[in-house]
């Protein structure tokens, strides 16, 4: 009887789980893919009408005043604090971070939109989880299954997202007790996203050359490269924004002058190659091998001076245009294929800033097809190694060394 009554309840909090992530996933599927959609609309509308830009200051100014509405200042870091130690998320956070992402998008700002994804989603989940009167441990689960759910719609990577929401909340250990909940939100938000026209990014990357020594010998040196860019990222992004605050305080005047420098930045280059996500220079690097050489550090000034002064977006993907940029510049130099390098190049430098190795590597097998493994394992696991614990989310904690079997227990470095 007893093992009877124990199959019972694991039968029942498998079909608990199932609709509970199940209803996660079809409202960020929603959400999520419309969301999306808003995104690829302002930006095209945006391309078709350069005179866009000059407005960049006024919607600086109404995303100020949009997160006056926002005692708590939430952020992505404000999602991982619910997950790791039950901190309040609230549900304002989802209409704000959708409405300044699109904002920043529209009128030429250097952002990604995964910020907007991680923290629609992790809103939504937690208060689901509040709503439901959840004890403290399955309202963070439900903020996973937000997350998952969420990065799965807008990136249309239901492999990666779930395994991201589990490895990056503390790096060293995966959280596989929201596996299950996670594989679920995250596989339905993909499919209610297509539904809703949101169907993610794909590349094709060609032919991929042979795993020879010599082939092996550039992609280690291009793992150790990526790791440096890595560190170097983020220290431009949290100096940017901490000198930002320092020397300009009022968040009014800090905003508009952030716009200002981004106008004239732009307009000095010549180009908006480097306003808004970026993701068309991302596929000539993957699919062309065709890279200004100055565009990863570009990228990396853009974003700092964006996300710096206080609009509103998220950092991956800028980290995934400044990978793929850095390594076809990495190929076109040293003679390794630039579409490959430009590929693994992702997969590294996002895998130095989020410390998620293993979402890294699941990513790049969603993105570009599995050919390439050995290439992006040698890659993802050397540049996990080699960037240190620096990381974008300062809420983000290192349990286990990278080095040692060693419990150390901080926090990223900024």
């Amino acid at each position: 009887m007893e093992f009877i009554r124990k199959c019972y309840g694991r039968v029942m909090l498998l079909a608990r789980w199932l609709f509970l992530a199940g209803i996660a996933g079809v409202i960020l599927g929603i959400f999520g893919g419309l969301f999306g959609n808003s995104i690829t609309y302002v930006t095209a509308f945006r391309n078709a009408h350069p005179w866009m830009l000059y407005l960049l200051p006024a919607a600086g100014l109404a995303i100020v005043a949009l997160y006056k509405l926002d005692p708590y200042k939430t952020g992505t870091n404000r999602v991982l604090e619910g997950i790791q130690s039950d901190t309040y998320v609230p549900l304002r956070m989802a209409p704000l971070i959708v409405v300044s992402t699109i904002l920043t998008h529209a009128f030429g700002g250097s952002a990604g939109r995964e910020g907007a994804a991680l923290q629609l989603g992790g809103s939504i989940g937690g208060t689901l989880g509040k709503w439901m009167k959840f004890d403290e441990y399955d309202r963070k689960i439900m903020i996973m299954c937000g997350m998952s759910a969420g990065f799965s719609a807008l990136f249309g990577t239901p492999l990666t997202a779930t395994v991201f929401a589990m490895e990056v909340i503390s790096v060293g250990i995966i959280q596989y007790a929201a596996l299950v909940p996670c594989a679920v939100a995250s596989l339905t938000a993909h499919q209610v996203a297509i539904l809703v026209g949101s169907g993610g990014e794909t590349f094709i990357l060609g032919t991929v050359p042979e795993f020879t020594l010599i082939n092996a010998a550039l992609v280690v040196i291009l793992a150790v490269l990526c790791a440096a860019v890595s560190i170097f990222f983020c220290k431009v992004l949290h100096k940017t924004e901490h000198w930002y605050k320092e020397m300009i305080p009022n968040e009014w005047i800090r905003i508009v002058s952030g716009a200002l420098l981004v106008i004239l930045m732009a307009k000095v280059l010549g180009t908006t190659d480097y306003l808004g996500a970026g993701m068309d220079v991302v596929e000539r690097a993957v699919m062309d091998g065709k890279v200004a050489a100055s565009a990863f550090l570009l990228k990396i000034i853009f974003t700092a001076v964006t996300l710096g002064c206080g609009f509103r977006g998220g950092e991956i993907v800028p980290t995934l245009f400044v990978g793929a940029t850095f390594g076809c510049l990495f190929g076109q130099i040293t003679g390794l294929s630039p579409a490959l390098a430009a590929a693994c190049g992702m997969a590294a430098v996002f895998c130095g800033v989020t410390n998620c190795p293993i979402s890294s590597m699941f990513l790049s097998f969603e993105l570009f097809g599995f050919e390439s493994m050995p290439f992006v394992l040698l890659t993802v696991a050397i540049s996990y190694l080699e960037s240190g614990y620096f990381g974008l989310y300062h809420s983000q904690k290192i349990l286990y060394s990278k080095t040692k079997l060693k419990f150390i227990n901080t926090h990223t470095k900024e």
